[in-house]
């Protein structure tokens, strides 16, 4: 009975991630079975690295929704996937130096007034993209897609059902909440009749996922690379949650340097066949806490179910039919919360925004983020996340602290 158990487990720790899963890929434009299929192998090379000790779940990371949209449109998937790697290789060389030189380093290269605006530029940058499509347009606002009555509707309806079910569900229930609002939104969708079900029609059964090679344009792995600051940090956030929950110090045992390591090369593998970067889902934990589901071999049947599904042509082609005003309505909380987390991590640390050095990172950093700032020399430039992300770093290593006495005197 046990080892059938294990399995079931398994796939319900999918089902609780699938909805946060699919969400990217839909939103950039990725094939959905191949986010299936990386999150699966990516889980798998993570506990491989590990030594299969963290019940830990990887999957598609939302950290990197803007820069991949904007990588997409302006380099198109092959390059965008290089640099994906490339930001796979941060994480690697993160892991090398935590190995020889300890976390502490991090701290101080990264610290929270640096961290904080970048998450919330991640957050905003993409706040447009949300309305546009949540009224039924293209991302970018061109083309109308839906009716604007009918898309209000939709994306007003997804939006409250992913909120209540955030607030009021309970159990297991309440950490998909993303899940009931692609759910209700495409319920409503089927009644107003604006859901064309060819592409389910003209799909295989069964079908390899459409993978993609890399390509290596230093434009796009420029850009690309900063934007691992955010999400590496996350990445210490979740383990050190994990480990509340087990009771267990991960950080330890297998080690920060392996866990990085191990996301790292997720997300190289993944970004090598055409999927989304990985990182370590919240959702997972969330049930992992609830179930007390502490096996780690509860994760591989998750990762073996999730490539399972990779290869349903029919399952990747349903989730294309999900109309835009239905990822609109959720991407309208989603965005808004990275952005809050950021907020969050600037209060949590008590960021003291009335100090003129923390004041100048920070708005200096959400203008040129937000505002779109762009810097190039010739062919190169850098703009958007990447960039806030250099100059927040870099005002931080050049700006002096203040002295003791002036922080006693203010």
């Amino acid at each position: 009975m046990n080892r059938l158990m294990i399995p079931l487990q398994g796939a319900q720790m999918l089902f609780v991630a699938f909805g946060a899963l699919v969400l990217m890929p839909l939103l950039t434009g990725l094939d959905t079975n191949v986010a299936l299929f990386t999150a699966g192998i990516g889980t798998l090379l993570f506990q491989l690295i590990t030594k299969r000790q963290i019940p830990i779940f990887l999957a598609s990371s939302f950290a990197f929704i803007a820069p991949v949209l904007y990588g997409v449109q302006t380099w198109g998937i092959p390059s965008t996937m290089g640099g994906l790697m490339a930001a796979g290789c941060v994480y690697l060389l993160l892991a090398s130096l935590v190995k020889f030189r300890g976390d502490g380093f991090i701290k101080r290269l990264l610290p929270p007034v640096v961290v904080g605006p970048v998450i919330i530029v991640i957050g905003l940058g993409l706040a447009p993209v949300a309305v546009n499509m949540a009224m039924g347009k293209s991302g970018d606002g061109t083309l109308v897609l839906v009716d604007a009555d009918h898309a209000l509707i939709i994306s007003i309806a997804s939006l409250l059902t992913t909120i209540a079910v955030a607030i009021f569900a309970k159990g297991i229930a309440k950490l998909m909440p993303i899940l009931a609002g692609i759910i209700v939104g495409y319920g409503l969708s089927l009644a107003l009749g604006i859901v064309d079900f060819s592409p389910v029609h003209n799909a295989s059964w069964l079908a390899i996922p459409n993978f993609v090679a890399p390509e290596f344009n230093w434009h796009a792995i420029a850009f690309m690379i900063p934007v691992a600051i955010a999400p590496a940090v996350e990445h210490i956030g979740d383990i050190l949650a994990i480990s509340n929950v087990t009771g267990k110090d991960y950080l330890k045992k297998p080690g920060l340097h392996r866990t990085l390591s191990g996301d790292g090369v997720a997300t190289i593998a993944a970004a090598a066949l055409g999927g989304p970067p990985n990182t370590t889902y919240s959702e997972v934990t969330g049930a992992v806490t609830l179930t007390k589901s502490f096996n780690p071999r509860i994760m591989t049947w998750t990762a073996i179910t999730a490539i399972s599904l990779a290869f349903i042509g029919k399952l990747g082609a349903l989730m294309q039919t999900i109309p835009v005003p239905v990822m609109g309505g959720i991407m309208c909380l989603l965005f808004g919360s990275i952005a809050a987390v950021g907020l969050n991590s600037l209060i949590k640390n008590h960021v003291d925004l009335s100090e003129p050095r923390n004041l100048c990172i920070v708005g200096v950093t959400l203008v040129f983020g937000i505002g779109g700032m762009a810097f190039g020399i010739g062919s190169f430039s850098l703009t958007g996340i990447s960039l806030c992300g250099i100059v927040a770093i870099m005002m931080n290593l050049l700006l002096p602290l203040p002295k003791p006495q002036e922080s006693i005197a203010s």
